[in-house]
Parts: structure tokens; C-alpha cells; sequence
């Protein structure tokens, strides 16, 4: 009766399970399509931004293409450079293993010389010779035997120096088109150091420009308070967009705090709440001094809703850790995650830079619960490692 009732069963349940990946493979294009369309808003809203901004200031629109271009040179650099690496190592195995086969011929072509030389002395007729010699026929046999032995090694002698001379000429073929490789990848790493330096020049006199202009238009606390409306608005209108989309992690963000560890390791150079260019405008979070590409950390489970470049902040990357807590890194050298992508605390999300016309490499950061800038020293406790 089991076994009936069983076998009455499993066609259900196969079709339940057909039925449930289905309707997990249309949830997961569903959701893709949503992720899909948040981005799109949110390239949207930088688009909006960046045309207020270049209406307000063309140099700032001029510095933000000079310095998205300076990150793809460095990140292009540093992909080169790993290939490079990998490619010298590549080389230096080949090249040891060509040291090992041409040792192997060598010994190999003395033993054949050896032989050759041992057979021309005993003449080519010395089979014959053994037969006519009338010797014992027990030992006429040994020593028949023992010139069959010694022409077959002979033979495979032979076989192994002709494998040995292929061996070597593949290699000496790879070890040709990995230096090849290598002078490319030179020649390539020249051309994008060249195109850095011009972009680097580029980016030195439209900072000169900006701040000459700053200077005779006594303008930088009205710049600076613009700069915060449009990061005011950008988290608010991410808040708004992501709205339907709530993070959940194993404990709030809300439980944490004094328990987080800092994103970076450097020296604290501006904090929170101290005044900025000369009084008027207040830091909304620290500024850390640290050496240009050093990692920068993740400080919780979250979601990326923002990596661009934005006025006063450069490369700037948003973490949404749900609650309406929200994590903002900026002066970044390069932002290595993208809108929509999941983080864990400790992933690595950016390097460290000096972008947004900053003068030394540092890492601006903040946190903010809505739009409400919060100290972030009484979030966090923990020094990370050094990277």
C-alpha cells in the first residue's frame, strides 16, 4: 500500500518541484528587470545632477571628466601591471624549464656520441665477428644478447634526444612569444603613463583655475554649501528610488554602534562637525589621510545605490545599510563596485585618491541616517588593518 501511495506521489511532487523552479527562475528575472530599472533612475538623477552642477560651474564639469579619465588610466595601469607580473613569471618558468631540457640533451647527445664512438671502434661487422670466433655458444649467446640490449638503448637514445629537440623548440617558441608579450605590455604601459601625465597636467591647471576663481570671487563657502544641497538631494532621492527595496542583515545597523570598525586606515585630518573654509560650513563627516590606493572597506552588510563622481566628493560610493542608514566614502582613487551590488563589512569597494580636486590622497567619509549627517566616532571603534 506504501508503495503505491508512493508511487502515486512522486509524479506530484516532481511536477511541484518543475512548478517551484519556474516560478524561482521568473522571480529572479523579475527582480533583475526591477534591479534594472532602479539604475536607470539612478543614472537619471546623476545625469540631472551633473547638468545643474555644469550650469552652475564648467570648470567642476571639466574637472569631473579629467578625473573619471585619471581613475581608468590608474585602473588600466594596475590591470597592466598584473599581467605584466603575470607574464614575467610565465617567462622565468619557461626559461627553467628550458635550462632543464637543454641539460637533458646535452647528457643525452654525450651518450649517443658515446655509443656511436664505442660502435665505429668494434667495426660494423662485430656480430659477424662473434659468430666466427667459435667461442662457447653459452657465451656467444650473453654477448648476443647484450648487443641486442645495447642497439635497442642505442635506438631509444635516439628516440629521446629527437624528443628532447622538439621539447626545446616548443618552448624557445613560447618563451619568444612571451617576450613578445612583454614588450607589448611595456610599450602599452609607456603610452597609458604618458596619457596620465597629460591628464594629470590637465586636472593641476583647472585646479589652479577653480581656485583662482574661488579667490577672486571670495565664492568657496556658497560652493561648498551648493556641494552639500546636492548631496542632500542625491540621498534623498536614493532614498525615495530604493524605498521599496529594504535591506535586512542578520542584526540592524541601528544595533552597532560604537562596535564598527573604520573603513580605512590613516590619520584623522578634519572632523566632524568642525568648520570649513573659514567658518559657515561644517564637515558633515572626517576626512582620513591615507597613501594613495589603499584599500577602502565596506563597513557593513549592505547595497551600493551610488558609485560616480560627484562635486566636491570625486569618485564617491553610497552603501545603503537599510533603516535608513546610509555609508558614503569619497575622494577616491577608483570604485571598484557598481549600483545594485551587495556588499559584506570588510569587502573592498574603492581605493584611496584625491579626487575632487582634493591636494593629498584622504578618504572623506560619512554617515547619515536619512539625510542627517551623523558623527561617525561614536559609530565606530575599531582600527582596520593596514592594507
Amino acid at each position: 500500500m506504501l508503495n503505491l501511495v508512493l508511487r502515486m506521489l512522486l509524479p506530484v511532487l516532481a511536477g511541484w518541484s518543475l512548478w517551484a523552479s519556474a516560478q524561482d527562475a521568473d522571480m529572479a528575472q523579475i527582480k533583475e528587470r526591477e534591479l534594472e530599472a532602479v539604475r536607470e533612475q539612478i543614472s537619471a538623477l546623476k545625469k540631472s545632477m551633473d547638468r545643474r552642477a555644469n550650469e552652475r560651474d564648467r570648470i567642476t564639469g571639466e574637472l569631473q571628466s579629467a578625473e573619471i579619465l585619471i581613475s581608468e588610466k590608474r585602473i588600466h595601469l594596475k590591470e597592466l601591471e598584473r599581467q605584466r607580473a603575470f607574464s614575467e613569471r610565465k617567462k622565468l618558468e619557461i626559461d627553467g624549464r628550458l635550462a632543464e631540457q637543454e641539460t637533458a640533451l646535452q647528457s643525452e647527445t654525450q651518450a649517443l656520441v658515446a655509443q656511436a664512438r664505442a660502435a665505429y671502434t668494434s667495426g660494423r661487422q662485430e656480430r659477424v665477428k662473434l659468430l666466427l670466433n667459435q667461442q662457447n655458444p653459452a657465451t656467444l649467446g650473453r654477448l648476443l644478447a647484450y648487443y641486442r640490449y645495447f642497439n635497442d638503448y642505442r635506438g631509444g637514445n635516439i628516440e629521446r634526444v629527437g624528443e628532447l629537440i622538439a621539447d626545446l623548440a616548443k618552448l624557445q617558441t613560447s618563451a619568444a612569444a612571451e617576450e613578445g608579450r612583454l614588450s607589448g605590455l611595456g610599450r602599452a604601459r609607456r603610452a597609458e603613463l604618458n596619457e596620465l601625465s597629460a591628464a594629470q597636467d590637465n586636472r593641476q591647471n583647472l585646479l589652479t583655475s577653480l581656485q583662482a576663481r574661488i579667490a577672486e570671487e571670495g565664492s568657496e563657502v556658497q560652493r561648498l554649501a551648493a556641494q552639500e544641497q546636492d548631496l542632500s538631494r542625491l540621498i534623498a532621492e536614493l532614498t525615495s528610488i530604493l524605498s521599496d527595496y529594504p535591506i535586512t542583515s542578520e542584526a540592524p545597523f541601528s544595533q552597532l554602534k560604537g562596535r564598527l570598525t573604520w573603513p580605512v586606515a590613516g590619520n584623522l585630518s578634519n572632523d566632524f562637525g568642525q568648520p570649513r573654509a573659514g567658518g559657515g560650513v561644517n564637515w558633515n563627516g572626517v576626512v582620513i589621510a591615507a597613501p594613495r590606493g589603499r584599500e577602502v572597506r565596506a563597513a557593513y552588510h549592505g547595497r551600493v545605490v551610488f558609485a560616480d563622481w560627484l562635486a566636491g566628493l570625486g569618485l564617491l560610493v553610497i552603501v545603503d545599510h537599510g533603516e535608513g542608514f546610509m555609508t558614503l566614502y569619497g575622494y577616491n582613487e577608483s570604485t571598484l563596485k557598481t549600483a545594485g551590488d551587495w556588499v559584506a563589512p570588510g569587502d573592498v569597494i574603492a581605493t584611496v585618491g584625491d579626487s575632487g580636486g582634493q591636494r593629498q590622497p584622504a578618504l572623506y567619509f560619512e554617515l547619515r541616517q536619512g539625510t542627517k549627517p551623523l558623527n561617525p566616532r561614536r559609530w565606530f571603534n575599531r582600527q582596520p588593518k593596514t592594507g
